[in-house]
Formats: structure tokens, sequence, C-alpha cells
């Protein structure tokens, strides 16, 4: 490229200097920027950059000038804070349906929304290859196709599959493609979920994303909208995903002191609490008898125990019969 027309790129190469290198503990000098203009084969005079931040910051950049050590120029305000990029690349990192492939590309690119200094602290948080991630390359097509199809307001088909003792994928319904009517794309219990509305039971329906495989967008439009339309996807996730999925009672259960806090983290702050005796507590809570919930329960040892009602405790004690069973 000419030189003539390199300088006119001038001041994109400033603008993506104060983006990837500059943050408040490593300011840019003039000098500084000058030499990288010239690496660039862009000769700059200091007038002519001054002109240039100015015309950054009228464009909207938030560009300060550091007066104490170390002094210079840098980018104060970004699309993403550090701690929003930990945040977000903390939440991909543990995300089971997102692959270990793309994990490491998705954090690549979110950290490139951050100072080039910065970069290495992000990727020296990544511990991926120990997690358990979706083995699916194809989810993202999948989200892709599913999005296109709601868009449209038209159906879709897809085979669905789960794994044998061999590890080995096997199509259910002998191969027989499903033929849905989407609605809404759920993330539930680290997997996500596609809600949706099946012609033939004439219900609502949820298959994970990860488990489907050659997903086609037909031409016919969707059915039951009616249904779609009212779907609560806050009451379906939570009967459908987690220990309330069933039939609800209320259940009181008395806790160790020491578990409050694991009690607010699974039913919420609003959830009251009354004494039980010395170092416990007594709890309501409404939940369905659900292998789920008693499996809760389970764990937390001699910690928590059901009071009431009867067929709670009893749903209780024959678990623990199966399990000890098998020992």
């Amino acid at each position: 490229m000419a030189r003539s027309a390199r300088q006119k790129l001038k001041i994109l190469y400033v603008k993506d200097l104060l983006e990837n290198e500059s943050d408040s503990t490593s300011p840019l000098g003039m000098e500084e920027i000058i030499k990288h203009l010239e690496k660039q084969g862009i000769s700059a005079e200091r007038k002519s950059i001054y002109d240039d931040l100015d015309a950054l910051r009228d464009y909207g950049m938030q560009i300060v000038y550091q007066k104490k050590n170390p002094k210079g120029y840098y980018l104060k305000k970004r699309h993403f804070e550090t701690a929003e990029l930990k945040l977000l690349i903390d939440a991909v990192e543990v995300s089971k349906f997102i692959t270990e492939k793309k994990t490491v590309q998705l954090i690549e690119k979110l950290s490139a929304f951050g100072a080039r200094n910065k970069r290495r602290l992000f990727k020296r948080q990544v511990f991926v290859r120990d997690r358990i991630k979706s083995m699916n390359e194809s989810i993202y097509h999948n989200v892709d196709r599913i999005h296109e199809a709601i868009s449209q307001n038209r159906r879709i088909t897809f085979s669905y599959y789960s794994y044998d003792v061999k590890k080995n994928r096997i199509l259910r319904r002998d191969g027989k493609r499903y033929d849905i009517s989407p609605a809404i794309l759920s993330w539930s219990d680290e997997n996500y979920y596609l809600i949706a509305y099946d012609h033939e039971a004439e219900m609502i329906k949820h298959y994970r994303v990860d488990k489907m495989n050659d997903i086609q967008v037909e031409q016919t439009q969707r059915l039951g909208l009616d249904v779609i339309e009212n779907i609560d996807v806050a009451h379906y996730t939570q009967r459908n995903f987690s220990m309330f999925s069933g039939e609800e009672i209320y259940v009181t259960i008395s806790f160790a002191n020491e578990l409050a806090g694991v009690v607010i983290d699974r039913f919420g702050k609003n959830i009251t609490f009354f004494p039980s005796g010395e170092g416990c507590f007594e709890a309501r809570v409404k939940v369905a008898l659900s292998p789920f919930f008693l499996g809760w329960i389970a764990a937390l040892g001699d910690q928590a125990v059901i009071l009431r009602p009867q067929e709670a405790v009893d749903a209780m004690k024959e678990l623990l019969h199966k399990v000890q069973e098998n020992y």
C-alpha cells in the first residue's frame, strides 16, 4: 500500500493501539504512539495525533490523559470491564454444553475485548481439560437453526440420540425423525434445552440441544402457537429440571444450623426458619417427592431429617432401603 494511502489509516491505528495496549497502569506516551505508527509505515507529528485523539473522543471513546506517573493516554471505558470479562470467561469455562474446543475459542475472543497486558491473566485462569464438557461440536449450528426456525415461524425436524454402555450414539425411536414446533431455548442445570410443542402428543416437551442431530428447518409453519405463547418458562423449567418436578407437596425438614446457607441457596431467602432443638432449625418447603429431592436430602447425611408428612418420611425410607440393598 502506498505511503499516502497508509496515512489515511493513521487514526484507525491510533484507535487500535489505545484499545489493545492501554489502561491506567500502562498508558501510552506520545513518543510511544509515534513509534508505533512508524512501524506501520506512517509518519506523524504530535499535532496530527492530538487531532486524532480529539476526533476519537468526539466519536465516543473515553480517552484520558494521566498526568501522574506513569504518564500517558489510555482508554478509560471499554465495552467490558476486566471483572465483567472474567465473569463471562468463567461462565463459558464451566458451561457443560460448550465443547472444550469451542470453550478455548470463545475465551480467546472474549479476551480480545481487554487490554493486551490483561489477556495473559484471563488465559492463566482457564482450566478446561478436566471439566465435563459436551462432545457435540454441532451444538452451535443447532442453536442457529433453532433460532432461525423460531424467527421464521417454522417447524423443525431432527433425530435424537442417547448413549449405550459402549459409549456409542444410539438414535431414539429407531431413527425416526422428530417433527416439532420450537418455542424457547432455555439454559437449566448446566444444559441447553429446547422447549417445544409436540404435535403428535399435543403437549409441551423439552429436548437437550446437544443431543439433537441433523436439524432441518421445514417450510411448514409452527403449530400450537396458542400453547407456545402461554408457556411460563420459569415455572416449566422449575418443574421439569429440578427437585420441583412432579406433584408438589409441603415437606418439613430439620437441618443443622450450619446448613442455613445451603438451604437458602436451594430455596431462596424468603423461606422461614423455625428453631428446632439445640443446633437445629426447621423449614417447610414445597417440593415434589422426586428422586432428585430425596437424593439431595440423603447427600446431607445426618444433618438433614424429613419430619413430615408421613408419605415423605416413607419415601425417604424406601429410597434408603433400596440403596442399602445394593451394598
